[in-house]
């Protein structure tokens, strides 16, 4: 089955890296043009040029911004929009996992992850919503991680703020089924992307970053990590028509790792 995104117009924040600028890849093969947000202004060049390279008469625009800040993401989606005209695919993919012993995370701490993972999915939907209702088509894509689903100690805040995003996640796939506006979520486990590579920095570096994701992957059930393209053919699905009947639902990929459904 091939799966086509021609006419639409996609949204994609954390772009420029990892599962983002792999999803933009992926949208912009399957006919989309695409909007990549990212807060690096040399990374969104590097992942636009190579985009472009990619994908010749196709079209791919990045925007610098931090979506963690409310008047960032008026600004943002205002030059978007200026542009695209209108959005009718929305993935919401910026943060990383920010984890810590419950006693030594600051208020401070809390508020930012919140503002990152929770308040930026909030803002932006809010200012998709309308326009893809009134057009009768839409899709939003909430990029959480298995936390979600089942959190443990230490994982705090994102197992809170990610929890919190899968609830967002149902509560407007209800509102937005009437009108043909399908809301999905994936929890994302070890999938091979610059999260991973952050865990890598931290270690000893005893081994090679390639021994490093053999080593971390064969522990899961499937005996390796996932790849970011692999989580991109998910997306890409679920935000075509091709998953025109799923709805409110969150996806676990993550190889087998998380032990609910």
């Amino acid at each position: 089955m091939e799966i086509r995104m021609d006419g639409r117009n996609a949204l994609i924040t954390g772009g420029s890296k990892g599962l983002g600028y792999a999803m933009a890849d992926r949208f912009l093969e399957a006919g989309a043009t695409v909007a990549i947000v990212a807060r690096g202004q040399a990374d969104l060049d590097r992942a636009v040029a190579a985009l472009q390279a990619r994908h010749t008469g196709t079209t791919v625009k990045g925007y610098q911004g931090d979506v963690s800040r409310a008047d960032e993401i008026s600004r943002i989606w205002q030059a978007v929009t200026a542009e695209f005209e209108q959005i009718d695919i929305l993935v919401n993919n910026a943060g990383h996992a920010k984890v810590g012993e419950f006693e030594s995370i600051t208020d401070e701490e809390w508020q930012a992850d919140i503002d990152l993972k929770l308040m930026a999915a909030v803002r932006l939907t809010r200012l998709a919503f309308p326009g893809m209702k009134a057009r009768q088509w839409g899709r939003v894509l909430n990029m959480l991680n298995i936390y979600a689903k089942t959190p443990s100690a230490g994982t705090a805040p994102t197992s809170v703020t990610r929890a919190a995003g899968m609830a967002l996640t149902k509560v407007l796939a209800g509102e937005g089924a009437p009108h043909n506006v399908l809301v999905n979520a994936l929890n994302i486990g070890s999938i091979k992307s610059d999260q991973v590579r952050r865990w890598y920095d931290a270690s000893d570096k005893s081994l090679d970053f390639e021994a490093f994701v053999a080593r971390s992957g064969s522990r899961l059930p499937m005996g390796r990590m996932g790849e970011a393209e692999e989580c991109a053919n998910l997306a890409c699905f679920l935000c075509s028509e091709a998953g025109s009947y799923v709805t409110g639902t969150s996806i676990n990929m993550d190889g087998g790792a998380s032990p609910v459904l």
